[in-house]
């Protein structure tokens, strides 16, 4: 069974992995991750920007890395991707 995880975690091992958060500014989004906390035991992690791909394939590294299970997502009707994390 998983246990509690909050995004305040996931978003600490990326940023000392030196990876940017996004932020929205005059209307639109700086290139960077975004974490929403998805239940007790979940977070989703987006990439804002260009290279979304790549930019998740890399914070799936680095969460696994961390001790994360980190899978990749893409949210409903061909919305957008994300990473599921949690702890194993």
């Amino acid at each position: 069974m998983t246990r509690h995880l909050r995004a305040s975690d996931v978003d600490a091992v990326l940023a000392y992995g030196g990876y940017e958060p996004s932020e929205f500014i005059d209307g639109d989004w700086d290139p960077g991750y975004r974490i929403a906390q998805d239940g007790r035991r979940q977070v989703n992690v987006f990439h804002d920007g260009p290279g979304e791909q790549d930019a998740l394939e890399r914070y799936r590294l680095a969460l696994q890395a961390a001790g994360y299970s980190a899978i990749r997502d893409q949210m409903d009707r061909a919305g957008r991707r994300r990473l599921h994390v949690t702890r194993p």
